[in-house]
């Protein structure tokens, strides 16, 4: 199991571990986290969910190659799974393997559509490929090789194969022809064997035959082997070109690859700074939006819009209270906001609005006089101007929402029961007008 891909199953393609310990396939891992914002590592979830942290969160910068589960896998013991090949040996050497396999299924390389073993695309060129056509100069039709052999009017200077001798009747132009001899080395390699063992057979039997032409017979066998030797070292050196173009290929491509995972992790960093520079811009405009809406003078305003949808949400719980952006009783004053449940708490919850008074930790709260002592008016203004609802108190000095903050606010304090529900929704009132509300705060600092 620790050979296999968290992602695709599969036996492992370069090997990367996360942080949280599991194994992916290079190509899986790239995959996942382009096509995944914030990806977490399925193998996290599936074993227990709830152990999942901030190691689980798949990104290709924390992952490393493992050089040590890469060397096993190389190592293991393989076997050739196509029917017919008895080939086996260890995984680095199994590419090189797949490459060659005789019994291996590839399609013609004519584009006839076929798909055929290996060792049999010879035969197939020479005997089945509809592509595998040549112009026949005299009788000025185009045929199939088996048809352009037999036709009674060839040219005389079409060439045959190189392997002619020993039984492959393929015929064609030169390119053809090199294209064949390119693809047809193992079914060459047994043609030429199967015709060196019927050779020594024919040597044996005329051997019996007549003692006579035992010399000769010799002596041609050995001419004959001679040019099967050099035949077989033209093979050779043509199959050691093909294994060191397709070596050269092999680094290409892992140059190219190093270069390509270069240029993601050059985006993922502009990525991961653009996130940066967009955080700092939203903490800009909030914080712009802030100075904006501040007052410094112990009255406030505060315009609530969609207050349907935020009635609604505070009677369901989605959202039950809201609050009001900060405001000060002086330029160095107390830092106080507005906190309002539109669907009413405690005393009033479910029958009317209530709206609290919050004392916040400020940045000069060490030169201020505590507790907080200063009289406070809530204002729910009539948009018409007829009807506004007022409501004051003192504050409760022994209180603790009135002493200086320890926290980031005190406990909110103020009226539970400012305004029945039903007046708030009447017709007859215009407190919400337009879907909006403002609420006014007012301060005593003298």
């Amino acid at each position: 199991q620790k050979y296999l891909c968290s992602n695709c199953n599969n036996v492992l393609k370069k090997a990367l571990q996360t942080l949280c310990g599991h194994r992916y396939c290079s190509a899986c891992l790239c995959w996942i986290v382009r096509n995944n914002k914030n990806a977490i590592c399925q193998k996290c979830k599936e074993e227990d969910p709830s152990t999942l942290s901030e190691g689980s969160l798949l990104t290709e910068e924390r992952a490393f190659g493992d050089a040590a589960i890469n060397k096993e896998i190389s190592e293991l013991k393989v076997h050739c799974v196509t029917l017919g090949c008895s080939w086996s040996g260890i995984m680095k050497n199994f590419e090189e393997h797949q490459s060659l396999c005789e019994y291996a299924l590839i399609p013609c390389h004519t584009g006839c559509g076929h798909v055929v073993m290996r060792k049999k695309l010879a035969d197939h060129l020479e005997n089945g490929c509809v592509n595998n056509v040549t112009m026949c100069q005299k009788c000025k039709r185009t045929l199939s090789s088996s048809e352009y052999q037999n036709c009674p009017t060839p040219l005389i200077n079409k060439d045959g194969c190189r392997f002619s001798e020993v039984g492959c009747s393929f015929r064609g132009s030169k390119e053809k022809i090199k294209e064949h001899e390119k693809t047809a080395v193992g079914a060459h390699m047994l043609l030429l064997l199967q015709h060196i063992k019927q050779l020594k057979e024919s040597l044996c039997t005329a051997a019996k035959a007549a003692n006579g032409f035992v010399q000769q017979s010799e002596l041609n066998l050995e001419n004959k082997l001679h040019v099967f030797e050099n035949i077989v070292a033209v093979l050779n050196k043509e199959v050691e070109t093909s294994n060191l173009e397709i070596t050269a290929f092999r680094r290409q491509s892992e140059l190219d690859q190093n270069i390509i995972r270069g240029l993601e992790l050059k985006i993922a960093e502009l990525h991961r700074c653009l996130t940066q520079k967009d955080a700092g811009l939203s903490s800009l405009h909030k914080s712009l939006l802030f100075s904006e809406q501040a007052s410094y003078d112990g009255v406030f305003l505060w315009k609530i819009t969609d207050v349907g949808r935020k009635l609604q949400d505070s009677v369901t719980g989605r959202t039950v209270s809201l609050y009001s952006p900060a405001f000060y009783t002086a330029k160095y004053g107390y830092k106080v906001c507005l906190r309002v449940y539109l669907n009413g708490d405690g005393t009033g919850k479910g029958t009317h609005v209530s709206l609290f008074f919050v004392v916040m930790k400020g940045d000069y709260d060490a030169l201020l006089p505590w507790p907080f002592r200063h009289k406070v008016t809530f204002m729910l203004l009539d948009q018409n101007n007829r009807e506004h609802i007022i409501d004051a108190f003192r504050p409760d000095l022994t209180s603790a929402s009135f002493q200086r903050p320890v926290n980031d606010m005190n406990v909110a304090s103020g009226c539970p029961m400012f305004l029945p529900l039903s007046k708030l929704q009447s017709p007859k009132y215009a407190y919400v007008k337009e879907d909006t509300l403002f609420l006014k705060c007012i301060i005593e600092t003298n």
